[in-house]
């Protein structure tokens, strides 16, 4: 997929007028009736979202679209409800359960069906962007051969099948969140491994309509379908944004993340809504929005929504139309801080973690209990509980109760269904024309703004060729216009940030001495560089960093005035290891640490957010605000066990902040190299999202550093593109979309480039290539991102989901019982060979394989090599514990490959390269951070497959105690 956005791709949008002549003919107050597609349409038109969209011309689904989930027997019974008689119709909607007949039915039917096919099909072939469905009749209820729940044809999986079987398309997510259980839907797909069908329904234990035993979270699929059937049933009434937040953060994204869809369609009922007489639950109408602007982090943005129930007309229209102006581009609005879930919706998501992590690997994240022995699943396989894990987390029974009661023919006309009072409605409609009036939906005409001067390219080593080079800001720049990305924002002119504006956050004397450099002499100035951790130092330093501090403050002032939706700061030198009193890594200023303190003094905010995404811990941020609440400050950064820059102990998962300030201090440290997109969106869904949806930010900032990029040499890691962008989408749901991303790291130039514009092109609006399928997160990322819940959980409510499961056992072909604990790998094996054959995008341009992606391409030629020592492979020596043979210090060393002796590097004290101009046969030496090969004597870095892999690979093998992974997709 190209990096340049498609502005001419549009929201769609169907629905027919005539969709109002279906009505209850013996019963004025049935539920679904005219007005809630009236009502709907009237909303979105008062907030100007029709005339956004591209419309759809209405056309009825043909006889042949229908048979793909209907008999024909039934398809006629309806059709000849078109020129019966009342009496007649009145009598055949005692045959079936919650439905009513009307001339109209079958043709409006028809539209429904034909207008969902045709919505979905347009996306997920790119004529269009995303779209919604305001139709009526609802679908989700008819069952292949019956009419059931006001519903008469199965609008969206009529839509699914038909995409299927034209499209050819392998991976379908269907997310159906009205308050009744879409039954007919979770029987059309129930063996099918390419159509994941996802539900959050009101259940309470059978009770609820539909009242069936398959409703329950046990029922997973069956055969090929085990694992792609996922229920989450509500047992108590009243649950609202916290409960489906933590469903959408625990469950559906992670799982949704590993599937990968090519096509989301969302069965949007809106019975759940605040004021809804049928669901009596209380999400609000802007909690809609944000559940919408998760789902467009999937399926490249091809989000098809369409419209099922909701019968409270206020709730009902005010939520349609933010859904639909959310997929229109629009900011999300706030929602304020999110309580803590209820323990009933708590219960529900374990029990459906417990159910599914057999099929899943993104739901490793709980521990294994022993319990009695359970006969679940009695439908599909019989499962037992076995083993115990050894932890002090609390232990999860998984109980069982159904009471309910299907209902039988004949079926009542009337009065089944429940009735408010005139005092609850009055009530209800006060507290949603309250919540209406408080939710702010302004927003600025421009979308992103930009800032960036040519002139920090000024700022560069002099010495000897550095990875924070002046060409990471130009790649930035040229990738940007390439895409015609640049000229879609507003540039900003830049300023430099004054010396009282430093002060916020640095001393005056760490101010002082780097404004002295610009008339110090080469050797004096080498000399004040030297005093710090990889700094180096020319006489535009100083001007250059103000121009940094400068460019990202005329950002905050341009996105919290709301001139600006949001922004993006393309600045260097980076700021985020910038102490108040020393520059450090890199860093003179901490740029994103000034921003944050500017708004909070200038512009009076009280809750910031800053996610740190560079591969090496913000030391300087974190330090800045350690005892302050108002900032929350969480880094996802490589850790190593102390052993990767900045290599002290403050990083690690028990620095929760101090004072005031406690719990507001996240870090998510890795322990192993290769961590990649699964890895980053896992402690996005388990602690990032939940984290921030509590504290409720005002702002967000984004330490934005590249180095975790996949071919970033530096950081090793292997966060693609589109893995950056989909955490953009994520945040951009925070703060009413006041969202602000500031460079940090990155050093190889096309890693960084790319995926710079890629975070880019979401702030502007655009779709985006979502990340490949493949396997969940690593052992390694589950168990740092347990070692943080465990930290924070005393802090913050919404992680509420650290405890023991039952473990379970499968009975195999052979009768024979197997331990399930948790899936392996990834996807389920049924999609494997599937996902095989399948042609996977692995980057944005394709241009990420072993060595095309390093900001400086290794020479394979160097004529060296010939001195290697092939007898290395033995060699003894501890690597985690090496220190330079002259100044013990162990960070950022090297080992000579002639003698094997360890000295620190350049941005040390230099000492490898001491030891090579003392002997010049001792040229070759390999970084023991980053495994990279350097040669002094070709000045360049170097690689060869036959000489330097197996050497590579012992090293690996003695630093981390197992071989390197093999290369794989992700």
């Amino acid at each position: 997929m190209s990096l340049k956005g498609n502005v001419d791709s549009k929201t769609g949008l169907v629905y027919d007028d005539r969709m109002v002549e279906h009505h209850c003919l013996f019963d004025p107050d049935y539920p679904e009736c005219p007005q809630r597609f009236s009502h709907s349409l009237e909303r979105c038109r008062n907030y100007g979202l029709i005339d956004r969209c591209h419309k759809l011309q209405s056309r009825p689904a043909t006889s042949d679209e229908l048979l793909l989930q209907h008999d024909s027997e039934y398809i006629e019974l309806v059709k000849g409800t078109s020129s019966a008689d009342d009496e007649h119709l009145t009598n055949l909607s005692t045959k079936f359960d919650a439905v009513y007949f009307h001339p109209a039915t079958y043709d409006l039917s028809l539209l429904s069906a034909g207008c969902t096919i045709d919505l979905a099909t347009d996306i997920a072939t790119g004529k269009l962007k995303n779209g919604m469905a305001i139709i009526r009749p609802p679908g989700h209820h008819a069952l292949k051969d019956k009419a059931c729940g006001y519903c008469y044809f199965n609008n969206v999986a009529i839509a699914a099948k038909h995409i299927i079987d034209n499209l050819k398309m392998q991976r379908i997510l269907i997310v159906d969140w009205d308050v009744h259980h879409g039954q007919a839907t979770q029987y059309a797909f129930y063996d099918d491994p390419r159509v994941l069908y996802f539900s959050i329904h009101r259940y309470e234990n059978g009770a609820m309509w539909p009242n069936l035993r398959e409703s329950n979270y046990d029922y997973i699929g069956i055969g090929k379908g085990m694992g792609f059937n996922v229920n989450v049933p509500l047992n108590k009434i009243g649950l609202g944004n916290s409960e489906y937040l933590a469903i959408f953060q625990q469950i559906l994204m992670p799982i949704a993340y590993e599937f990968s869809p090519e096509l989301v369609i969302v069965s949007a009922g809106y019975d759940a809504a605040i004021g809804c007489q049928e669901g009596e639950m209380e999400v609000t109408p802007a909690c809609y929005a944000h559940l919408t602007s998760m789902l467009m982090s999937l399926a490249n943005g091809k989000i098809c929504v369409v419209l099922e129930g909701g019968y409270c007309l206020k709730s009902l229209s005010e939520g349609v139309a933010l859904t639909l102006r959310t997929l229109l581009g629009d900011p999300c609005p706030l929602i304020g801080s999110i309580a803590e879930p209820d323990a009933s919706a708590v219960e529900t998501i374990l029990n459906v973690i417990n159910a599914h992590r057999p099929f899943w690997k993104c739901l490793q994240f709980q521990g294994t209990t022993q319990s009695v022995d359970l006969d679940i699943y009695s439908d599909t396989v019989s499962k037992k509980v076995d083993i115990l894990e050894d932890n002090d987390w609390p232990n999860h029974k998984t109980t069982f109760e159904y009471v309910g009661v299907p209902p039988e023919e004949p079926f009542p006309l009337s009065g089944f269904y429940p009735v408010q009072s005139e005092a609850v409605k009055v009530e209800l409609a006060k507290r949603i024309d309250e919540l209406i009036s408080k939710t702010d939906l302004l927003f600025p005409t421009q979308r992103t703004c930009i800032a960036y001067d040519k002139r920090m390219a000024l700022h560069r080593n002099l010495q000897e060729i550095h990875p924070e080079k002046p060409e990471r800001l130009m790649a930035i720049v040229t990738r940007l216009e390439e895409a015609e990305l640049l000229q879609r924002c507003k540039l900003l002119e830049s300023r430099m940030s004054t010396e009282e504006e430093l002060a916020l956050i640095h001393r005056k004397e760490h101010v002082q001495e780097m404004k002295d450099t610009e008339t110090m002499k080469p050797r004096e100035m080498l000399k004040v560089a030297e005093k710090f951790r990889s700094i180096f130092l020319c006489h535009d330093s100083y001007r250059s960093s103000l121009l940094a501090v400068g460019s990202v403050l005329q950002i905050v002032d341009e996105v919290v005035s709301g001139r600006s939706q949001n922004g993006a700061a393309a600045v260097r030198p980076p700021g985020h290891h910038a102490e108040n009193d020393e520059a450090c890594g890199f860093c003179i200023f901490n740029n994103v640490a000034l921003a944050a303190k500017y708004a909070l003094d200038k512009h009076e905010l009280q809750r910031i957010l800053i996610l740190d995404w560079d591969v090496h811990h913000g030391n300087g941020i974190q330090n800045s605000f350690y005892d302050d609440p108002r900032v929350l400050y969480i880094s996802i950064h490589r850790y190593n066990n102390g052993g990767f820059f900045p290599s002290w102990k403050n990083a690690n998962y028990n620095y929760v902040g101090k004072g005031r300030g406690e719990g507001f201090n996240v870090n998510i440290p890795w322990n192993t190299v290769g961590l990649g997109d699964a890895d980053y969106l896992a402690a996005f869904t388990n602690i990032v999202l939940p984290i921030a949806y509590q504290f409720d930010p005002q702002l967000v900032l984004i330490s934005a550093g590249f180095d975790a990029a996949r071919g970033d040499f530096l950081g090793n890691c292997k966060v693609s593109p589109e893995g950056y962008a989909t955490m953009t989408q994520l945040l951009c749901g925070l703060a009413n979309g006041k969202v602000i991303l500031t460079l940090e790291g990155g050093y190889n130039l096309r890693a960084l480039s790319a995926s710079f514009a890629m975070c880019v092109k979401v702030l502007l609006g655009d779709s985006f290539v979502s990340p490949p399928p493949g396997p969940g997160p690593c052992d390694s990322a589950i168990q740092s991102i347990n070692n943080v819940i465990s930290a924070h959980k005393k802090f913050w409510s919404c992680l509420k989901y650290q405890v023991n499961l039952p473990a379970l056992k499968v009975e195999n072909e052979e009768g024979k019982s197997e331990l399930v604990q948790g899936a392996e790998g990834g996807i389920p094996s049924s999609l494997t060979e599937d996902f095989a054959q399948l042609n996977l995008t692995i980057s944005a341009e394709d241009e990420y394989d072993s060595f095309a992606a390093y900001a400086v391409i290794p020479k394979t030629d160097c004529p060296h090599l010939k001195f290697v020592d092939s007898l290395m492979k033995t060699f003894n020596l501890d690597v985690s514990t090496s220190k330079c043979s002259r100044c013990n210090e162990m960070q950022e060393n090297w080992i000579c490959i002639l003698c094997h002796e360890v000295y620190c590097g350049r941005y040390i004290n230099g000492h490898m390269l001491d030891h090579y101009e003392e002997n010049t046969a001792h040229c070759l030496a390999i970084s023991l951070s980053d495994l990279s090969s350097w040669c002094y004597v070709c000045d360049s870095y170097i690689h060869d497959e036959n000489i330097l892999t197996s050497i590579k690979e012992v090293l690996h093998e003695k630093k981390f105690g197992h071989p390197p992974p093999k290369p794989s997709l992700s």
